[in-house]
Formats: structure tokens, sequence, C-alpha cells
């Protein structure tokens, strides 16, 4: 309790002030200032929850409960303060306390009653001097500590005098302030107190001296012993600590590999996908924002199947060769509320629109007419452009898709082709055809086809008026009639030969370049026309023949019929496959080479007809060139 005049702070069962010496009543003790603080608590704010049942909840604001928690310890935080620097200025007030260092103090050890004990034990007990009365508050603790020792130190009683008669003259009274704030109860001359202990120092080792260096030896190891036990539970408390922390990280490590989302790329109708997975308890529904559909739990797992082309089929342009996605999924509680999950992000991969180049052979061609066929190959159903123009409508059930440039006699001519197939991203194509500039104008017309069955074709053209026209290959019925004016003249173009046929016309001017034009027509007879000049392959006369006459037949682009099965290709673009025509299968091997619209197939489980005609020699053999093919067996069809 504390001490009403000092201020002191004191055990309960004193009965005065250790410092002061004025006397200390328990009962009319004040509470602390700070327990009353604590108590003297507001009621604190409280909810009361009503659910759907009728079931009341009533609990506290714990936001309320944490403020007054917060004040109280500022409260403690500044009474602490306070005490400290006023203790700070306690201490600082009061005088030192220098007891003599030549006294030998006696062991922590020992307790007041075992030294009185000890003392009284060694000194015969009718000598022992009476200890007179004195005020428990009197003495120093530095005199009253050397006194005690000094009389424990006595080997001879006699030689103690009367505490009253060996007190000096000089030795200051009772009531002084040497002795005024003492708490021993053996008072003792300064002179006897110096005597005493010098003959302690002489004196030779007593057995209780013996026995305080015993009892201090066992203190020591008591010591060391307690030490060792101390660092081998420390120890073991860090090696239990290391391994529980062990275990904790492994477990936090297996949970969340269990609440991890699981990403994996798969397939759905035929498209590339992403098959996602995010774990919970079964029967709980998250829903997804991106998709504007909700997906329940079932065996641990919400099973989200995402085609990729979702995120981009949209878009007016995409030519990104990947793509970022990123879900933002959301947990459906009760009351229809959501709890926000950790975002899933994933990339995808966005496959690029096919295009194929079929004709010309090359993206750089030099062409000499005004118009000429570009074929390209496309993915059915994409969109095509052309220099910015949709030819979407031009591709074909097989993605085949042609187009009619007009080239002008300026160089390069160049063709952009931008594709976008679906769920592709764009893909693009540049084409050129250059045309020598031309200083006499020397042009097709528009309507001048590349192919015809007719083996006499009309070609109209026009030119400077007044130019000089020639036509370098076979031809008939040339009209110049109005050359001189308008520059226009016609002519009938005459195909010697089944297959390509080039056309050649030349215009000169005095003073200008000569321009000439090349144009290539592909000729092929009607079928009814074309099969019935065919002779047979079967016939070994009339294959005797062909292997005699190679060169001729193909420039006369003889017919023949070669019927049978493949036994191999030699290659697959173009189709170039040995059949063997002879009646015993094995015989009368000729290369054939695919022009036709039908796809061969090796094995006996397909036979042909096939109408082709004569284009040279291969390893000995007659190389043909098939233009319609009949199939006369194949696998039945499921």
């Amino acid at each position: 309790m504390r001490c009403p005049k000092c201020e002191q702070w004191n055990r309960a069962s004193l009965p005065r002030c250790q410092r002061c010496g004025a006397e200390l009543n328990a009962s009319a003790a004040v509470e602390p200032s700070w327990r009353a603080k604590m108590q003297a608590r507001g009621n604190l704010k409280t909810y009361v929850r009503v659910d759907e049942d009728g079931q009341v909840d009533v609990s506290p604001d714990r936001r309320d409960a944490l403020a007054q928690e917060m004040t109280e310890l500022k409260i403690r935080i500044d009474d602490g303060a306070q005490r400290v620097q006023q203790l700070m200025t306690e201490t600082a007030s009061m005088p030192p306390v220098s007891p003599d260092p030549a006294v030998p103090f006696f062991s922590e050890d020992d307790s007041p009653a075992e030294a009185a004990a000890s003392s009284t034990a060694d000194a015969p007990e009718e000598d022992i001097p009476a200890a007179a009365p004195v005020n428990p508050f009197t003495q120093s603790e530095g005199t009253r500590r050397t006194a005690r020792v000094a009389i424990h130190g006595l080997t001879d009683t006699a030689s103690v005098p009367n505490a009253a008669a060996s007190r000096p003259a000089s030795a200051p009274a009772a009531s002084s302030p040497a002795w005024s704030q003492s708490r021993s109860y053996d008072p003792l001359a300064e002179e006897a107190q110096r005597e005493q202990q010098a003959m302690f120092r002489n004196a030779p080792p007593t057995p209780r001296r013996q026995n305080r260096r015993t009892h201090s030896r066992r203190a020591n190891r008591r010591r060391i012993i307690n030490l060792l036990t101390t660092a081998l539970v420390v120890v073991v408390l860090a090696l239990t600590g290391a391994v529980a922390f062990s275990a904790w990280q492994q477990y936090r490590a297996s949970h969340a590999e269990d609440n991890t989302v699981i990403v994996t790329a798969s397939m759905k109708d035929d498209q590339a996908a992403h098959t996602i997975l995010i774990p919970g308890e079964d029967g709980q529904r998250i829903y997804i924002r991106e998709l504007h559909a909700t997906y329940e739990v079932v065996g641990g797992f919400a099973t989200i199947v995402i085609p990729d082309h979702t995120w981009y089929e949209n878009l007016d342009v995409v030519t990104e060769e990947t793509l970022t996605v990123t879900l933002t999924p959301a947990l459906q509680t009760s009351g229809a509320r959501q709890k926000a999950m950790e975002p899933i992000t994933y990339e995808i991969s966005i496959p690029i629109s096919p295009i194929e180049l079929v004709s010309p052979e090359y993206v750089r061609t030099e062409v000499t007419a005004a118009m000429y066929t570009l074929q390209f190959k496309v993915r059915p159903g994409s969109t095509v452009l052309v220099n910015g123009v949709d030819m979407s409508d031009t591709v074909d059930d097989t993605g085949l898709m042609v187009y009619n440039a007009t080239v002008q006699p300026i160089g390069d001519n160049v063709y952009t082709v931008n594709v976008r197939s679906p769920y592709c991203r764009d893909n693009s194509m540049e084409v050129i055809l250059f045309r020598q500039v031309q200083e006499i104008p020397l042009d097709l017309a528009v309507t001048t086809y590349t192919s015809t069955s007719l083996d006499k074709y009309q070609i109209t053209c026009t030119t400077l008026p007044g130019a000089d026209v020639q036509i370098l290959t076979p031809h008939s019925d040339l009209v110049i009639t109005d050359l001189n004016t308008t520059g226009e003249f016609s002519f009938y173009a005459l195909f010697e030969k089944i297959g390509y046929n080039t056309v050649s016309i030349q215009a000169t001017y005095p003073g200008k370049k000569t321009s000439r034009v090349d144009y290539t027509i592909y000729y092929l007879p009607n079928v009814d026309v074309y099969t019935r000049k065919a002779w047979s392959l079967a016939n070994p006369a009339d294959y005797a023949e062909l292997t005699g006459n190679i060169s001729f037949r193909a420039e006369k682009s003889q017919i023949y019929l070669a019927s049978g099965s493949f036994d191999s290709f030699i290659s697959e673009a173009p189709q170039l496959a040995i059949m063997y025509c002879g009646v015993d299968g094995v015989s009368q091997p000729v290369l054939l080479q695919n022009e036709t619209k039908t796809t061969w197939h090796t094995g006996d489980d397909y036979e042909y007809r096939i109408y082709c005609d004569v284009y040279g020699s291969y390893n000995g053999m007659p190389w043909l060139i098939a233009r319609y093919t009949y199939v006369d067996k194949e696998p039945a069809r499921n």
C-alpha cells in the first residue's frame, strides 16, 4: 500500500512505512485511481440479430470494445510515465548509502535467522550481551549491516563492552539522523565496530566460515546446473519449434495446392479451349462476371470449359499471337450476396488464318496481258478482302477463291489480300504482278477467258490508233477495220494441242518502243469429244506404238485410255502415280499426272478409268496428263 505521508509504496503487511516510519493503516487505504478508471466502464454498444427462424443473437460491437481498450491503454501509459518521473525525482533527492567496503558480507543465500543462530552457537550463551531495545527505524542500513557482521564474527564475548559504555563521547545521540533512520536491533559504537572488524579479519577460519564456503560452492554448482538445465530446455524448445514450423509449412503448402485453381488446355467442338477447375465445397455456386454465368461445385471443383475464340471473335482486328485472359469469380453466399475470389489469369494462343497462293506460283510474277487470274486457297467461310474490296462471296465450298486482276502497264501491280477465318487472327498476303511499261498501249478485252473447250477462240484487242499489229501464234480471220480510228482489232486463236496454249500479239509504231502481249489459254475439249478420240493402253500393240513414237504423239496430243489401280505415288502435288495397264496387271506401265478434279488413291480397293494425252517420257515409260477420271471401284462408305 502507499504511505499517506511520503507516498512510498510498501507491502500491505508492514505496520510502518519503510522510508519515513509513519504508521500504515490498511483499512483506510484508498483504491488506486487507475483501478477506478478501469472499472468505470460504460455500456458497450450491442447488436441484436434476428434470423428468419426467430432466433435472437446479441453480440457486442467489437469496434467499441477495441476503442475502450485503446483508451484504457493510453490512460495506463500516462499514469506510468508520471509515476516513473516521480520515482526518478525521489531517487535523486535521497542521500547515497556508503557502507564500509572492508566489512565482509554474508552470502545472499544465508537468511538472518541462520546468521543469528550461527552466532549464538559460536559464543557462550551467558556472555552474549543483552540487546537494548531500539526503535526499528532509527539506524541507517549501512550501520545496521556493519554491526550485524561484526557481531557474527566475534569469537570472544568477553571483549565486547556494554553498548552504552562503549559508545564514545563523540558518538551521536539516539535522536541524531545517523541513528534515527536505522533498522537494526544491535546498536554498537563505531570504536567497537572497528576493533571487532580487525579481530574478525585476523581470526582463524571458524567452522561457520568453512560452512559458508562449502555452501557457496554448492550454490555455485547449483547455479551451473540451473544454467545447463536452462540451456538444455532452450535447445529442446528450439528444436521442437523448428519441427513444428516445418510441419506447419508443409501443411500450408499442401493446403495451398489443394486450393489452387487448375487451368489446362483442352478442346471444345473441335476448337482450342481451356478447362478451369475452381476448388470449393460441393453445392457452392461460383459466378463468373465475364461469362455472365454461374457454375456449381461438384466433386470439389467447379468445372468451366471456355473456347479460346470467345475472347476475340467479336473484335474487329486481331493481330496478336497471344492474348492474356482474366476471370473474376465470386462465391455466391446466402441472401444473394457475392464474395469476391482471387482473379484467374491465363494466356491463350490465337491461330493465324490460313491462306495459300494457288496461281501464280510465286508472289512476284511478270505478265504481259491486261487480265490475270489470281487464285487463293482459304478456309471455307473466311472473309477475304482484295485491296480493301470484299471478295468473300467468290470463295467456294472448298475454300478456293478466284480473282480476275486488271494489270496495268506501269511496272509493279500490287494486290494485298487480307483473310479473317473463323476463330483465327488476321492474315495477309501481298502478290505483285509486273507488267512492262508500254509506250504503245496493247491490251486484250476484259471478256477474254483463260480457258476454253473450243480449238478456235476469238480474241479482241485495242492498241494505239495507226499502230501496226502482228499475231505471232497460229490464228485466222484477223480484222483491222477500226485499227486506224479506234485502235481496235480482232482475230481467232487456233489451239493445236490440248492444255496450255500461249497467244502472242505485237504492236509497233514509228518512234516508239514495240509492245508485246503473251496470253495463256487452257484448252480442253468437252468430255464427249475428248473420250471419243482415246486409244486403249491395254492393247499391247497400241502401247508398243506409243513407246516407239512418244515425241510424235506428244506433239499431236494423242489421247489414250488407262484402266487399273495405283500401287504408289511418286508425288502428291501434283499427284504422279504409276499404273500398270496390261491385262495381267504387272505390265505396260505408264506415269500419269493428275489434272482432273478427282483425287486418286492407292490400293486394289480403287479402280479407275482415266482419259489422258501424251506429255513425254519418264524413266523409259510414257508420261501422260490425265484430263478426265472415272471411278469404277471404291470401298463402300459407311
